[in-house]
C-alpha cells in the first residue's frame, strides 16, 4: 500500500486524478480502524494533513466556509457560538486525542450512517465543496451527499475541499443514545435547528437509516404549528405529533446496538426534547428583545 503525502491542494487534486482508488486520510479516525481490523485495505492513502487550506475557515457571503480539515476541537473552540449545532456533536466525538486528529470534512468522506457530524450539517442545510483537477469545483447539498451505508455522491477523482453552511440564525441542538456515555458509536441520535427569519425548522437524523436523512414531513409539520413571534409556550400535542414524524422517517436496523423499534422510539423522545429545547430558548431570546 502506497502512501502518498500531497502539500499543496493542487498536488492533492493531481494525486487523486492519477490514483483514484487512493483513500484520502484526515484524522485517520476511521480509515485506519478499518485498516487495523482489515475491512478495508486502500492501494494507497493519500495523506491531506500538510495541506494547510484545508485547517482554514471564514466567511463569504454570509456563510462559513469550513475546510474539510478543520478538526472536532477546533469546531468547538472557534465556531462553537456560531455552529452550535455542530459544535454539541463535535463534544460527543471519541475521547480529546481523536477530537485533535478527527475532522468533519473526514467524517463526510467515510459517510457513516452513524456519523455525530452528519444530523447538524442537515439541519443547517450544508453544503460540501468538492473539487476533482479535470472538472474544478461543484457544490453538493448535504441533503444530496449521502447516497448509501458508507458511500457518497463524490466521483472517484474528487475530494471534499470544505463545508458551507449559515451561522446559526436560532437555537440548535444535537443530542444522541449510545451504549455508553463516552467513545461511543450512536444507537441513535438527532439534531434540530430553528430558523427563525425563515420560520422554519431543519432536522437532521443519524444512525436510523441507511444513510443519515432529514425528517422532511416533520419539518413542515412543526414550521406550521409554532408561533414564531414566541408568545407562548410549545404545544405539547405539536411537540407530540413531531416526535411521531420524525419517528416515521427512520428505517433502521436490529443491530448489536439496539433494536430497529428502539430506535424508533428513542428518535421519537429525541425529536420532542430537543424541540422543547430550541423553542424554550427561542421564547427567552424572543421575550428578552421585547422587554429591551
Amino acid at each position: 500500500m502506497d502512501f502518498l503525502r500531497p502539500v499543496t491542494w493542487e498536488d492533492a487534486l493531481a494525486a487523486k486524478a492519477e490514483r483514484p482508488g487512493a483513500r484520502p486520510v484526515q484524522g485517520g479516525t476511521d480509515v485506519m480502524v478499518e485498516i487495523n481490523f482489515d475491512v478495508h485495505r486502500p492501494e494507497a492513502l493519500l495523506d491531506l494533513t500538510r495541506v494547510r487550506e484545508l485547517t482554514e475557515w471564514d466567511t463569504a457571503d454570509g456563510r462559513l466556509r469550513v475546510g474539510a480539515g478543520v478538526t472536532y476541537t477546533r469546531l468547538i473552540t472557534e465556531l462553537g457560538g456560531r455552529l452550535p449545532g455542530l459544535a454539541q456533536a463535535s463534544r460527543t466525538v471519541g475521547s480529546p486525542q481523536i477530537r485533535n486528529r478527527g475532522t468533519a470534512g473526514g467524517n463526510l468522506g467515510a459517510a457513516s450512517p452513524a456519523g455525530d457530524a452528519h444530523p447538524p450539517l442537515l439541519a443547517g442545510d450544508a453544503v460540501i465543496e468538492a473539487e476533482s483537477a479535470a472538472r474544478g469545483t461543484r457544490m453538493i447539498p448535504a441533503a444530496e451527499f449521502f447516497t448509501g451505508v458508507k458511500r457518497n455522491a463524490l466521483e472517484p477523482d474528487e475530494l471534499i475541499r470544505a463545508f458551507w453552511t449559515a451561522p446559526a440564525s436560532g437555537p440548535q441542538y444535537f443530542s444522541k443514545i449510545g451504549t455508553r456515555n463516552a467513545m461511543v458509536i450512536a444507537v441513535c441520535s438527532f439534531a434540530i435547528a430553528l430558523h427563525p427569519e425563515e420560520r422554519r425548522v431543519g432536522t437532521g437524523l443519524g444512525s436510523a437509516a441507511p444513510t443519515p436523512r432529514r425528517a422532511t414531513e416533520a419539518e413542515a409539520f412543526i414550521s406550521r404549528e409554532l408561533d414564531w413571534e414566541g408568545r407562548g409556550p410549545l404545544p405539547a400535542a405539536a411537540a407530540q405529533r413531531f416526535g411521531e414524524l420524525v419517528r416515521d422517517a427512520a428505517s433502521p436496523i436490529d443491530d448489536v446496538r439496539g433494536t430497529g423499534d428502539y430506535r424508533r422510539h428513542a428518535l421519537a423522545v429525541l425529536a420532542r426534547r430537543t424541540l422543547t429545547w430550541a423553542w424554550n430558548d427561542h421564547r427567552a431570546a424572543t421575550t428578552g428583545r421585547e422587554a429591551s
